[in-house]
């Protein structure tokens, strides 16, 4: 048992520790596998993961492993070949080389969109900083779409209220999982104001605080008579009268008057 051991452990750090990681998770479409049956090196292979499921293995040709975990995959070509009669007792050892199947894509205001592989437990918060983070541009929520029984879901998760709550609503993630940040809602300021333009809309922004966020007023500005136009729900622009600590919304556009004395 020593000897087995050793060698399994051997092969293991031959090809890293990240085959280890990934022992537990099921075997899908393009994923590699480093497959070695100990004291039959002949049959020592690499094989990948054919979009119907399958495997190429020595002796016993196609091999059906899609969704089955490596434990379980070693379990059952180890079967094969006791009962095909090609070895006695085999001790089979498989490592994941390449883990194409189980990733996640997260995509929108991340700093670095892409594919990222789920090699171990994860979580939104894991993959977002897997992902460099939401950049600058990014809301405070994202949103997961998750694929589960043939049946997608959809779930808005807010990132602040989730990390105050000490992450109680994190979900895990699995392979298929699309996580995508929107762009943060903006409001334009124009006017006699110091820095007319687009800005980002902070949770419970106020008409004074859009004001503090186009650098005050000019010389010639007042806080008098400020309008916000604003598209209701059926699409259409309306001019409302606001007061300092009317709350902003996504897309409404603040003016502020010139003064007349």
């Amino acid at each position: 048992m020593k000897q087995i051991s050793a060698w399994a452990l051997g092969l293991a750090m031959m090809l890293g520790v990240g085959g280890a990681v990934a022992a537990e998770l099921p075997l899908g479409s393009a994923d590699v596998v480093k497959i070695a049956v100990y004291n039959n090196p002949d049959l020592t292979t690499e094989a990948r993961v054919s979009d119907a499921g399958f495997i190429t293995f020595p002796l016993l040709g196609q091999v059906q492993v899609s969704g089955l975990s490596s434990a379980e995959t070693e379990k059952k070509i180890a079967g094969l070949l006791e009962s095909g009669g090609f070895v006695k007792k085999p001790q089979v050892n498989i490592i994941v080389t390449v883990l194409a199947s189980q990733q996640v894509s997260v995509l929108g205001q991340v700093n670095r969109p892409g594919r990222f592989p789920i090699d171990a437990s994860r979580n939104v918060l894991d993959i977002l900083a897997l992902a460099g983070g939401v950049n600058t541009d990014g809301a405070d929520t994202v949103t997961v779409l998750r694929k589960r029984n043939n049946s997608t879901t959809r779930e808005t998760i807010d990132i602040v209220e989730l990390v105050r709550a000490g992450g109680e609503r994190n979900l895990d993630l699995a392979g298929g999982d699309v996580v995508y940040v929107e762009r943060a809602p903006r409001f334009f300021i124009y006017g006699e104001v110091q820095r007319p333009g687009l800005f980002r809309l902070e949770r419970n922004m106020t008409v004074l605080q859009a004001l503090a966020a186009g650098g005050g007023l000019t010389a010639r500005g007042t806080e008098r008579g400020l309008r916000i136009k604003r598209r209701d729900e059926a699409g259409k622009l309306q001019t409302i009268e606001a007061q300092h600590d009317e709350p902003l919304r996504a897309d409404d556009v603040v003016y502020v008057k010139e003064s007349l004395f």
